[in-house]
Parts: C-alpha cells; sequence; structure tokens
C-alpha cells in the first residue's frame, strides 16, 4: 500500500503500482529465510466450521498448508502457504477461485479478511481510522463461498510464505518467476484436490492483476496450457505501468488521472455534479478530447485554447487556474493529494481519496503519508494473525508479512528489449481470443489514485481485447472498495452474478 521505488522502471511510474501495496524494505530482507532447507517440515492443519454465506447456511472446511517448492536437485526453496476453504460436503463440480493480492510483496490478507473470506475484520466503513485495538474478527456473509470453494495464497516473501536459507531470490522475486511459482502450487492444489474438472477462477487485487495476466499467460499459454480457466477477476487493475508513469514528456499519466482528480473533488464538495458517475463521464471526455489535445499539442498551444482548457480543468478538478497554470497543466497525483483541501488544513489519500489526513505543516507540495493506509493497516494484520493462530490453528513462530517492499528487488523484465514500458493487457487479451468461454470481471474504485479507474479502462480497451466478454463494475470508495460496507456488499452480489453466470 505504501509506494516503494522499483529498479526496473522509472521511479516515477513505479509510484503507482502498489506497488501500490508495498512498502519500502531492503533487498537484503528478502535473501532467504533464516531456516536451513533440510529442516522444512510443510505443516498442513484442517478445521471445520459452519457460517451463511450469500443467505446460505453451509458446513465447510478450512485448511492452511504449506506448499514446498523444490530445486531441480530436490533441495527445497520456497515454502508457500495457501487457505483454502471448501464447502461440505465436498463437490467437486462446484468453481474453485484462487485468490491472492499485490504489493509485490502483499500477502492475502486483505481480500481474506476484508472481502471474500468467511471471517473479516469489523472497522469503520466512513472513511475513518481503525483506531487502537481490538478489532473484532466477525463472520462475514459476503463472502463468496456460496458459489466457489476458495483457496488464498501468499506469494513466497508474504504472508507466512518464505523462501529457505540460502535460496536466491532473483528465482522467485519477478514477474514471471513469482507466476511460474504460483502456477505450480495452482497445479499441485488442484491436482491434490482432485479438481482437474472444476470450473477456475484466478483473482486479484492491484499488482495481484497484473499477477492474474503473467499467471493465465503461464496456465494458458504457449509453453503448457494445461490449466483451462473460466474467469479473471481483476480489482482495482494495474496492467499498463506506463499510463502511470510521469516522467516528463508522457502525458498519458496525466489524462488517465484527471478522472479521478474529478471524482475526488466532487466528494469533498469542490465541484458539483448530478453524480459521481456523471461527473467521471464527464472528465473521461474532457481528458480525452480538449485536454488529451492540449497536452499533446506542446508548446504549440494557443493562448486561447490554454485559457479554455484550463478553465475546465479547473471547473472539474476544483484546483484554482492559478495552481493549473503554475503547473503547466500537467498536476501530479502527490501534488493534487496536498493542493485538493489545502485550505481546509488537510490532505486527501492515494488508495482511498475520501480519506483526509493532517500534516506536519500545510506549506510543503507533497504529503507526508496516505492517510488511507495508516487507517487501516493496523486492523487487517492483528484479525489474518487471530485467525490463522486460533482460529484455523496454525502453528508458527514467524511474523505475518501483510505488505513488505519486495519491489526494490522485483525483476520487472519481460525480455522485450530495452526500455522501461511495461504492459501485461495483451496476455489477457490472447487469452480471451484463444479460450472462447474465459470472460474478465474488472471492478475499480471512483477514488482510487493507486490504480486509476481510467487507466484500467484505456489498458483493457486496446486493440486484440475483445470487449464482449468483460464486465465493468464501479464502487463508491477507493482501493480496497470492500472496507466499504455498502460496497463489499456490492462487489460480493458482482462476484456472485459472475460465477453463476458461467
Amino acid at each position: 500500500m505504501k509506494t516503494t521505488l522499483l529498479t526496473a522502471l522509472s521511479a516515477a511510474a513505479l509510484s503507482v503500482s502498489l506497488s501500490a501495496m508495498a512498502t519500502p524494505a531492503s533487498a537484503d530482507n528478502h535473501k532467504g529465510d533464516e531456516t536451513p532447507a533440510a529442516l522444512v517440515v510443510p505443516q498442513e492443519k484442517t478445521t471445520t466450521h459452519s457460517g451463511t454465506f450469500g443467505g446460505v447456511r453451509m458446513d465447510y472446511t478450512a485448511t492452511i498448508k504449506e506448499t514446498v517448492l523444490k530445486s531441480d536437485d530436490g533441495k527445497p526453496e520456497a515454502v508457500i502457504v495457501t487457505t483454502s476453504y471448501v464447502r461440505n460436503p465436498l463437490d467437486k463440480t462446484r468453481p474453485v477461485f484462487f485468490i491472492y493480492n499485490g504489493g509485490p510483496g502483499s500477502g492475502s490478507v486483505w481480500l481474506q479478511m476484508g472481502a471474500f473470506g468467511p471471517k473479516r475484520v469489523d472497522i469503520p466503513s466512513d472513511a475513518r481510522d481503525d483506531g487502537a485495538p481490538p478489532y473484532p474478527v466477525v463472520n462475514n456473509p459476503e463472502s463468496l463461498l456460496d458459489v466457489a470453494d476458495l483457496v488464498f495464497i501468499d506469494p513466497p516473501g508474504t504472508g507466512f510464505s518464505y523462501l529457505t536459507q540460502g535460496t536466491d531470490s532473483k528465482k522467485y522475486y519477478g514477474l514471471r518467476q513469482d507466476a511460474r511459482a504460483l502456477a505450480q502450487v495452482i497445479r499441485r492444489w488442484i491436482n491434490d484436490n482432485g479438481r482437474w474438472g472444476s470450473p477456475k477462477y484466478l483473482g486479484g487485487e492491484s499488482y495481484g492483476t497484473t499477477r492474474t495476466a503473467m499467471l493465465v499467460n503461464e496456465l494458458e499459454g504457449a509453453t503448457y496450457n494445461d490449466v483451462g480457466l473460466n474467469g479473471l477477476i481483476l480489482i482495482s487493475t494495474i496492467l499498463d505501468f506506463g499510463v502511470e508513469d510521469t516522467t516528463p514528456g508522457n502525458e498519458m499519466a496525466y489524462v488517465v488521472m484527471l478522472p479521478n482528480m474529478a471524482t475526488a473533488a466532487y466528494y469533498h464538495g469542490k465541484v458539483q455534479g448530478a453524480s459521481v458517475e456523471a461527473v467521471a463521464q464527464e472528465a473521461r471526455e474532457f481528458a480525452l478530447g480538449p485536454y488529451a489535445s492540449a497536452l499533446l499539442k506542446g508548446q504549440d498551444i494557443s493562448a486561447e485554447e490554454r485559457a479554455s482548457v484550463r478553465r475546465e480543468m479547473s471547473r472539474l478538478t476544483g484546483l484554482s487556474e492559478a495552481y493549473l497554470e503554475e503547473a503547466n497543466l500537467r498536476v501530479t497525483d502527490q501534488r493534487f493529494y496536498k493542493e485538493l483541501l489545502r485550505d481546509r488544513g488537510l490532505t486527501v489519500g492515494r488508495l482511498d481519496s475520501r480519506y483526509t489526513g493532517v500534516d506536519y505543516d500545510n506549506a510543503g507540495e507533497y504529503p507526508d503519508s496516505d492517510p488511507s493506509f495508516y487507517g487501516i493497516d493496523a486492523s487487517y494484520t492483528a484479525a489474518i494473525n487471530q485467525w490463522a493462530r486460533e482460529g484455523l490453528n496454525f502453528e508458527t513462530d514467524r511474523a505475518y508479512n501483510s505488505i513488505g517492499g519486495l519491489g526494490g528487488s522485483w525483476d520487472w523484465s519481460l525480455g522485450r528489449g530495452r526500455g522501461a514500458y511495461l504492459n501485461v493487457a495483451p496476455y489477457i487479451g490472447r487469452a480471451l481470443r484463444q479460450n472462447s468461454g474465459l470472460r474478465v470481471f474488472n471492478a475499480q474504485g471512483y477514488y482510487d489514485f493507486a490504480t486509476p479507474f481510467f487507466g484500467a479502462e484505456y489498458s483493457l480497451n486496446r486493440y486484440g481485447i475483445p470487449q464482449d466478454r468483460i464486465t465493468y463494475k464501479y464502487y463508491d470508495a477507493g482501493h480496497m472498495m470492500y472496507i466499504r460496507d455498502e460496497d463489499r456488499a456490492k462487489l460480493s452480489a458482482d462476484l456472485r452474478a459472475f460465477i453463476k453466470a458461467r
């Protein structure tokens, strides 16, 4: 959730990737765990529970398990924890939904304890700080367990998962390396549980959507093509990193960010509109039309056109014309967080611009931190530790790494030659073209600057990506739309309908 700078892309581009959900950390922290490979004894704990999900009362089995990945010579290298919830009695025709979060470096705690797991942490729904403990762990009637068995995966270096002592992190920390490791875990789970005939869904949040594109390439790509998929579930999507890079000269970053500025300004009463949907649409049209044209003209833009664009941009974003002129009509997200509510002595959040914070002083250009991250982080970490250790009987002296910075040691290369441009959306396009039964669900929050909704639309609307099997849904919250009670229920209902429609 906190920004990390990643080496393979430019710093400006990487400040938006979740990397939208990653904290700074030294690469030395991820060269291998203290556990010697010879001492690895994988743990598996199974418990039975009952609950009501989607209005359906049921029994289910929870299994928290360590899956060991080995080198070619049989040495344990990675220990990956999965937490699965399977309805009783077992029905192998039920869909299986494989779920992970982003980062890179984020455990599955956010989607497990916030959205789809049978238990969730109960925190304020109205963009307020989660405060101090206790943080109640409560039943989650919005869990998708009534329509699919759920498998949450913590990639290496996240959650309770780890690399063994001496393992080279370069084998696991990277776009392709991470996808290959998770593909092995998914195949193993399918095989061990006899679920080759089950409908299969992949889903992740933020960098987890990048991971989904890489995984579909591993599972249905040219090399293996052995695991057929029914659906890809993208939550707070980041596929094309180039459109979020504010390196001077890349105008598209400002184009895709402007609608988020408009919706944030609308939420905080800085602009007027019939609804957030109406404001978002008006901003989309302006961004793709007059605004994009003005930016692309560079120094050839006339004074009259510049003044017209500046007036309309001010009306849509709530920023003064004087400020927009000083910024040369190009306002970075960091500047926006500080400037929008400067007159109130407040900053707005990056992950969720509904949240506000108070900085050390009001004079700076950038906010001290993201109030939408520090407003929820402690509660989720406490909840996953409580549930895993007490509810699922997992035994470990390891700390749960809910959000750690693997970005600094991440291999962002796809082997496409020189340059920093990274776009994994074509993998989804190829999968849709080659699998006529595959569908995509894309969920975006209107107040999410980490992975702007217009950027996701732009990425998925490129040529080569069939549009007739993509479902777009929007929510009145930010990056983690499920922290708002109404949107957690809506997201659950939307996904339930998507899975049932197979």
